[in-house]
């Protein structure tokens, strides 16, 4: 009888546990993914009474559901706009930087192995005007590189995604004519196949020959595709790693604006990676619920200290130490 009542005990502890741990759901961006279900086990671990329920579904979806109130916070690779703000009304939304990545051309073409892409070309082949592999503007970036007689296949995203807007924030930086097309989420695209996410482009560039796509850096390296160097604002033909998106964010790091709403994409500097971005969590001011309120705080307290030490491992870039410092004092906003 005292052992059947130890264990009715046991078992009784053990659901009021599991019924009073926190609870906090979020959705967003694909590009961090990797690293925020990293995090997210990671803090449960050391948290066991908090679980964070993130859904992968695109920049796009988590602004929404961030407006919408069906989630805690959101998660998005582009900055939220003043008219996309201006239509959250309970709350204003912080947005919070929390790694550093770069988006790269992958491709899948046999034998190539590196390829330059100057931000005319990849404006061209995105525009439609650059249709075969052996193109002169290619044949002129990789003067050394056989090239074949194919036609390119175009991949891009089809669903809203942050990834997008960095990718085509760039383009109209570095093309007169794509400025046409415009940067955002999601755009007219003139040519090309549509695939779901990050890890939907990965899947139809790694499955169809001659095809050229944009990935955030891990992706790539996952699937262990070929992805090219772009020629960025010096001159110089870059490959995004470590070293090159950290400096791509250096001029930002002096000169953060106070809301962390900021765009590096083909930033100055010699080794500088052209697609590079901060990812940011997007975080209401306003918290009704006292323990979600600290349960949140306490996270981005963690992730912008102990967690900043796997981004390398991910293949992102962890936050300059003085951006660091400013999202410190901002989290005494959130109310």
């Amino acid at each position: 009888m005292r052992t059947q009542a130890l264990w009715i005990a046991l078992v009784t502890a053990a659901g009021t546990m599991a019924a009073s741990a926190e609870t906090i759901n979020a959705a967003g961006a694909t590009f961090p993914a990797p690293i925020y279900q990293k995090w997210f086990e990671n803090f449960h671990k050391a948290h066991p009474d908090i679980q964070i329920n993130y859904q992968a579904i695109g920049s796009g979806g988590g602004i929404r559901q961030l407006t919408e109130g069906t989630v805690d916070f959101g998660a998005s690779d582009m900055p939220m706009t003043d008219d996309q703000m201006s239509k959250v009304t309970k709350f204003k939304v912080l947005h919070f930087p929390t790694v550093l990545g770069g988006i790269v051309p992958t491709y899948n073409v046999q034998g190539a192995t590196s390829l330059n892409f100057s931000g005319a070309t990849l404006a061209g082949i995105y525009l439609g005007n650059i249709k075969k592999w052996n193109d002169p503007a290619l044949k002129k970036d990789n003067p050394s590189v056989n090239l074949p007689n194919e036609d390119i296949t175009v991949v891009h995203r089809s669903d809203g995604s942050g990834t997008s807007f960095v990718f085509t924030d760039y383009l109209t930086k570095v093309s007169p004519e794509w400025k046409k097309v415009g940067a955002n989420t999601s755009v007219n695209w003139p040519v090309g196949l549509g695939g779901k996410g990050n890890e939907g482009v990965a899947g139809l560039v790694k499955q169809t020959p001659f095809s050229i796509g944009y990935v955030e850096l891990l992706y790539a390296v996952q699937n262990k595709m070929e992805y090219g160097s772009l020629k960025n604002a010096a001159g110089n033909f870059i490959k995004a790693d470590f070293n090159t998106v950290s400096e791509a964010a250096a001029g930002a790091a002096n000169d953060m604006p106070a809301d962390f709403r900021v765009s590096i994409t083909n930033a100055p500097g010699k080794n500088a990676y052209p697609i590079s971005t901060f990812t940011w969590l997007l975080i209401p001011d306003k918290i009704g619920d006292a323990t979600k309120k600290k349960s949140i705080t306490d996270f981005l307290q963690w992730m912008l200290t102990t967690a900043q030490a796997d981004a390398q491992g991910l293949s992102y870039a962890p936050l300059p130490k003085s951006i660091v410092a400013k999202e410190q004092k901002q989290l005494a906003l959130i109310k």
